[in-house]
């Protein structure tokens, strides 16, 4: 009952709404206090405990939003959930997910699972045939961290993938840094080129959102709108991120 989920907005950039939610795995040590997913993630990435920690995040997410939904905050995008590699590399991975939205009653429209680029990488044949199982159960795909690993764009165009996401290391520079911008940019129009959304992660500064907007992309990710919240305090404000994104564009 230690590992809990916190949740984060996702915030269309041209509206300042929230869309959608991500689900952040958090460690709630009775001792040292909440504890980043890098204290533990590592451990547990490596052990069989991978598969029911994956279970437990992806059905806490759902009931999440379903408890959002009932306090009428009806988010377009639903939750997003990341997705490890030992859960990627086994075969009953779209068969969970399939159960855990029939539980729910949940719509595969409403959740994305991120992946990270180097997790797809590593079996990228196998995990492609992976990912069209996910696809074909309604759910979106999202390719996490995207510049920071080794991708090949022969390999990219076959992905059955919805969304990219911009790591934050090239978030940090935009407004000062050309390169950061010259970076973005391409990714951006790469995005557009494959008809996909952008989201970009690590936002922080009112400069920062306001080159991402320049350059025409779908959402930011980051403590600008919200750090991420426990459930409990997802719930009390309803998660009603209209008034973040409105304040973030007032700055």
């Amino acid at each position: 009952g230690e590992l809990t989920p916190h949740y984060q907005p996702l915030v269309d950039i041209e509206d300042g709404r929230a869309h959608q939610i991500e689900a952040l795995l958090r460690w709630e040590h009775p001792d040292l206090g909440t504890l980043g997913p890098h204290t533990f993630l590592p451990a547990i990435e490596a052990s069989a405990l991978v598969v029911p920690v994956g279970r437990a995040v992806l059905n806490a997410a759902l009931e999440q939003l379903v408890l959002l939904r009932a306090q009428g905050i009806d988010l377009p995008g639903g939750v997003a959930v990341n997705v490890a590699s030992g859960q990627l590399a086994r075969p009953g991975l779209a068969r969970d997910v399939l159960h855990a939205l029939s539980r729910h009653e949940v719509l595969g429209s409403r959740l994305t699972l991120e992946i990270t680029e180097s997790v797809v990488m590593r079996d990228v044949l196998r995990n492609v045939e992976h990912l069209r199982a996910l696809r074909e159960i309604g759910v979106d795909l999202s390719i996490d961290d995207f510049g920071t690993g080794y991708s090949s764009l022969v390999y990219l165009k076959r992905l059955p993938v919805t969304t990219l996401k911009i790591d934050r290391e090239f978030v940090d520079g935009l407004g000062q840094d050309p390169h950061d911008s010259a970076i973005v940019a391409a990714v951006i129009a790469l995005a557009r080129a494959l008809e996909l959304r952008v989201v970009a992660e690590g936002v922080e500064t009112p400069r920062q959102l306001a080159e991402l907007r320049r350059l025409g992309c779908d959402a930011a990710q980051g403590f600008l709108f919200s750090r991420p919240v426990p459930a409990e305090e997802a719930e009390r404000e309803g998660l009603d991120l209209a008034e973040h994104g409105e304040r973030a564009y007032n700055y």
